[in-house]
């Protein structure tokens, strides 16, 4: 079988040159781009902690309205996540403390300082969830105060008003989502405060500290500690992929 080729030469004439099937195909593909042939390409998402990088400490909050002073402690002091979280269970249970009361306290909350504009303009360079073992019945007023991120975090158990238990979507989910995102050929930065962020941080390409306590930095020095808003910026755009 042969193939024919015009070629205009003017209007009204042309030529026609004819060529065997078998040589024209081969030629053909050979002078097509090879796209075929481009490498993966990694991209970047971060990964924030919410309470202490971008909103205040809620139990904090919740401590001060209440005057139960044991509820001031959070994963900035205590590393076992389970045994804080069962302590604070304990406490609203002894003083009658409801999840209406904590809603209405989170309700009167702001994100920190500089912490909405530092997000908007993060979000504005790469993707950004974050990664929280806060509950959903906590999050939504916040997150509507930061224009709707993604996060990632927990469920309550609520029985008439009262918080009886509490259910992980999954243990050690900061980690692990980070190491998701990780097979999924992503580069990933994480920021955080706490104990319960340092397994995210370790996991990630590239982990800092944010306005952590000293007994964090000292046991975790692996870390670069920030103080601002301004330096973390600067530091999550020079190691974007």
């Amino acid at each position: 079988m042969n193939l024919a080729t015009l070629i205009f030469r003017s209007p009204g004439e042309y030529t026609v040159t004819l060529k065997p099937a078998a040589q024209w195909i081969p030629e053909r593909l050979d002078n097509r781009p090879r796209f075929w042939k481009a490498r993966a390409v990694k991209q970047s998402i971060v990964t924030l902690d919410l309470e202490g990088v971008l909103v205040p400490e809620i139990w904090i909050a919740v401590a001060e309205r209440t005057g139960v002073k044991e509820l001031r402690l959070t994963t900035r002091e205590v590393p076992d996540y389970d045994e804080l979280m069962k302590y604070r269970l304990n406490l609203l249970a002894q003083h009658g403390l409801t999840l209406s009361l904590i809603q209405d306290v989170i309700g009167t909350l702001e994100p920190l300082p500089g912490g909405k504009e530092f997000l908007a303009e993060l979000r504005s360079l790469t993707q950004v969830i974050i990664l929280s073992d806060t509950f959903e019945e906590f999050a939504k007023p916040l997150m509507r105060q930061l224009d709707w991120p993604a996060i990632f975090c927990h469920r309550l158990e609520v029985e008439n008003d009262r918080i009886t238990n509490y259910r992980l979507r999954l243990s050690n989910q900061k980690q692990k989502a980070v190491a998701a995102f990780k097979s999924l050929n992503y580069h990933i930065i994480a920021a955080g405060d706490a104990f319960n962020d340092t397994a995210m941080l370790g996991e990630a390409h590239v982990g800092f500290l944010f306005r952590s306590p000293l007994a964090v930095q000292q046991q975790f020095p692996q870390f670069k500690a920030l103080e601002s808003y301004e330096e973390l910026l600067t530091l999550i755009k020079a190691n974007l992929a």
